[in-house]
């Protein structure tokens, strides 16, 4: 007899269809065979499977057995189809009672119609059934093909439960599994989450208000915030960039429920999310640490998953100690910063992973960590700045001094700008390019096309910009990132004219440019 269960593998942040199909020859010689590009972990499906149908109390088959995922040319990988290979094994003894469709396949039976349902699932010895990764990308991929919903691991089902639509099955053991498709167990589907209110309640866990001093820092994150711009801090150790770095999701808008899905998405394809955990909510902040490297950076593997740029999609990469990086590494990201995806091509498959995310980084100014005193020290800072490229401190529009705390700032109550006042002022400046591009085109976004149109500056404000690409000796890409910067500043001034002081302001930001 011969069985097909619906199933799914991952292909980046993607399911791409799987049909999981078990063949039993009762006459033939006893032997197990799995084709279709299995990996290691593949093959051994056969030996968890076979333990936990018996230690659920299910007799295991005996015969030749061939077990081929479809389509055979993709390779397959995991422990995704261990539930799909047993109700396989268990359809073709009988054991799931399931009569024959129009296709001369296992149909409908007591309980949900096999065909109508993907489902997957690792599976213990004893027949309990472990989460998977990439829950959530199975159940859109069961909406998108029209089937009634998904039967996966009870860890996978909040997650799979934010596709609406469609009948999410959570099941702990195999013995729930063979219940529900023999009809001896009422499905409950998981009731989808209210979303909007889930993104309401999110916030950040530092405020700005806990930040000693540090005012224009602030003020120079609120712009980054307002239009999406890259920063990198500069000063001495201990002044409060990390801290800064942690609070800033705080400021940047809530998450639209389509980005919170889609940062649920790749998390789940990666593996990273809790048990029982349904949406990512706030917006990620990935810290590598200087030693990472480029794949885990950018994301790689013989079969593609997403790096720390993809993890922070839509969210903040923090690289603290910025000169501390391979240069390698950190040349890697030119690309992604413009593009906002990343493109892995390996021999077997090329995967596209979203990656727009804002870099916010930190640096001391020397090695030491401290501000440099004298001829002595300027040369060490020159030789230490000298680690990063231009062309990517050029992709960085804004270079801000975090300088060292007064004492009497560090012992006093916090009184400085909080969260909140800086959320409202970067609100009201994305109200405004919301209202004049579109939700998805920030300011950081925005072409040179579009910056001739939308970026309109007063003739004082003109005549200092061309003075300072002049003086400074500054890019192409560098004046770009001036006007957008301008853009946001103006803004946040509720002006449409780009004026001296905006323009003024954007150019102070090139800190790097004028060398120090």
């Amino acid at each position: 007899m011969l069985a097909r269960v619906q199933s799914s593998t991952l292909s980046g942040i993607d399911a791409v269809p799987c049909e999981v199909e078990v063949d039993l020859d009762t006459a033939g010689i006893l032997r197990e065979t799995i084709v279709g590009l299995p990996d290691a972990a593949v093959k051994e499906a056969l030996e968890r499977v076979r333990s936990a149908i018996g230690n659920a109390g299910y007799p295991y088959p005996h015969g030749r057995i061939v077990i081929n995922l479809a389509p055979a040319d993709v390779r397959k990988e995991g422990p995704t189809y261990d539930l799909p290979i047993a109700v396989g094994l268990l359809v073709v003894q009988g054991v799931v009672a399931v009569a024959p469709g129009p296709d001369g396949l296992a149909s409908a039976g007591p309980g949900i119609d096999l065909r109508r349902y993907a489902m997957a699932g690792e599976l213990a010895l004893d027949g309990r059934v472990r989460p998977i990764p990439g829950g959530i990308a199975l159940a859109a991929m069961a909406k998108q093909r029209g089937l009634d919903g998904v039967i996966v691991p009870a860890d996978n089902a909040a997650e799979c439960a934010v596709v609406q639509g469609i009948d999410v099955l959570g099941v702990r053991t195999l013995s729930e599994v063979v219940a529900l498709l023999n009809g001896e167990l009422d499905p409950t589907p998981t009731p989808a989450p209210d979303i909007a209110s889930l993104l309401r309640n999110a916030s950040a866990p530092v405020d700005f208000a806990e930040v000693r001093g540090q005012e224009s820092v602030k003020r120079a994150l609120v712009i980054a915030a307002a239009g999406g711009h890259n920063i990198l801090m500069l000063g001495p150790a201990g002044t409060g960039k990390t801290m800064m770095a942690k609070a800033l999701p705080g400021v940047l808008p809530p998450l639209e429920p389509e980005e919170a899905i889609e940062i649920t998405r790749i998390y789940s394809a990666a593996g990273l999310l809790e048990p029982g955990q349904g949406l990512i909510t706030s917006r990620p902040v990935r810290t590598p640490h200087h030693t990472a490297s480029s794949a885990a950076i950018v994301g790689g593997g013989m079969i593609p998953r997403p790096g720390e740029i993809s993890l922070a999609h839509r969210g903040i990469l923090f690289l603290d100690e910025l000169p501390e990086f391979p240069r390698d590494v950190l040349e890697t990201l030119r690309q992604p910063m413009e593009d906002h995806v990343v493109t892995i091509a390996r021999a077997q498959a090329t995967v596209r992973f979203p990656a727009s995310f804002m870099l916010v980084a930190a640096m001391n100014p020397t090695p030491k960590g401290d501000m440099p005193a004298g001829e002595f020290g300027r040369r060490s800072m020159e030789r230490y700045l000298a680690k990063l490229s231009g062309p990517l401190l050029d992709r960085i529009d804004m270079h801000v001094e975090a300088p060292a705390v007064a004492w009497n700032q560090l012992r006093s109550a916090p009184t400085g700008t909080s969260s909140t006042q800086m959320r409202d002022q970067a609100g009201a400046a994305r109200a405004r390019q919301r209202q004049r591009q579109g939700a998805a085109m920030p300011n950081a976004r925005l072409t040179g096309k579009q910056l001739d149109t939308i970026a309109s500056f007063d003739p004082h404000a003109q005549g200092f910009l061309g003075q300072a690409m002049t003086e400074l000796g500054l890019s192409a890409r560098a004046y770009d990132k001036i006007r957008r910067v301008s853009r946001t500043i103006a803004d946040l001034d509720n002006a449409d004219t780009i004026t001296l002081p905006h323009v003024a302001e954007a150019v102070g930001y090139r800190l790097l440019d004028r060398k120090v």
